[in-house]
């Protein structure tokens, strides 16, 4: 049963990630296609690929999911707490992803940790969750918005006397580069999350000691990750390349260029696990407003917020739910 309970829950995370990765797809092409900077297919083949190569470059994040957030459950209940927690991730990601919602699979993950602890009476760390959850959900926007205005307000300064056709062209091939550092940024963060679950799950199940990830958990993750990028996420594309604003190439390019760099400040220097929505949605609301304020659509900007401060205490609702039924069932 042991063994049964731990294949099912490293196979259920895994099934997460590929959601991830069709959910969170948009982040990294949306802009690049909407500019017409690259076709959706050679977006998303170069996206998944980046995904990969992102997953194996770095570790920090993934600790922090498996020892920062909750106290590693023990036995049967652990194995219940863990599963619960993924499959409310999962049920938000599925829900949002239908209404084209561009919400954090990272904070519905998070969500789904902590409802199915506290549903389990397992121990929450809470300064873990306030330092490395809750402050960087509020200001990796803020940050997102200002550097998101001020790289477009460069851009606009150093290209001032530019041929703007020539510099959309030029534009256009600079979007490719920052794509790619995108989805880099995006499997550094997104990828390393799970596999901090799937080392918990081994944690539990006694199959290893300590918090390193083993080679085939890096793999596994970084390619179900990439397959779901690959199967991509048309719905939340057109929210975030058409539904906020309508993108130039050199808006695209600052965007992207703001959300990579903050991805990559928040992995190797913070090991905090952000989300790459967030970030990227708030530079593109940045760059718009570069414009006029009333570029940006801030009805549809709105709505993409409250998805975001919804997204922890729903996800952790249906976890404390699906913990209570499979406790009642298999507990």
């Amino acid at each position: 049963m042991d063994t049964f309970a731990l294949v099912v829950v490293i196979g259920v995370a895994l099934f997460f990630t590929y959601t991830n990765g069709f959910h969170d797809s948009a982040n990294a092409i949306a802009t690049s296609v909407s500019t017409r900077a690259l076709t959706p297919r050679a977006a998303l083949v170069m996206a998944a690929v980046m995904n990969l190569i992102g997953a194996f470059a770095g570790g920090g994040v993934a600790h922090t999911v498996s020892k920062g957030i909750i106290e590693t459950p023990t036995g049967k209940q652990g194995m219940i707490i863990l599963f619960a927690a993924l499959i409310g991730a999962i049920v938000w990601n599925l829900t949002t992803w239908y209404f084209g919602l561009p919400s954090s699979s990272s904070h519905a993950l998070f969500g789904g940790m902590v409802g199915a602890a506290l549903a389990g009476s397992s121990g929450v760390i809470w300064s873990g969750v306030v330092d490395k959850i809750i402050i960087p959900m509020i200001l990796s926007p803020v940050v997102g918005l200002v550097v998101g205005y001020l790289a477009m307000v460069g851009v606009m300064w150093i290209f001032r006397r530019s041929n703007p056709h020539k510099a959309k062209r030029g534009f256009r091939i600079a979007q490719t580069v920052s794509a790619a550092a995108m989805a880099l940024g995006h499997g550094l963060q997104d990828a390393q999350k799970t596999m901090g679950i799937v080392v918990m799950a081994l944690t539990i199940g006694d199959v290893q000691q300590g918090d390193s990830i083993p080679i085939w958990v890096k793999f596994a993750c970084a390619a179900m990750l990439s397959l779901g990028t690959y199967a991509g996420g048309w719905r939340i594309m057109r929210t975030l390349g058409r539904k906020i604003i309508e993108l130039d190439p050199p808006q695209g390019f600052a965007a992207e260029a703001t959300a990579s760099s903050i991805l990559y400040t928040t992995s190797y220097v913070f090991q905090a696990p952000i989300s790459t929505t967030h970030v990227i949605t708030s530079a593109i609301m940045g760059v718009g407003a570069t414009k006029r304020v009333k570029a940006v659509r801030w009805g549809v900007a709105k709505n993409i917020v409250m998805g975001w401060f919804i997204t922890m205490p729903a996800a952790g609702c249906v976890a404390a739910v699906v913990y209570w039924i499979t406790h009642l069932i298999f507990g």
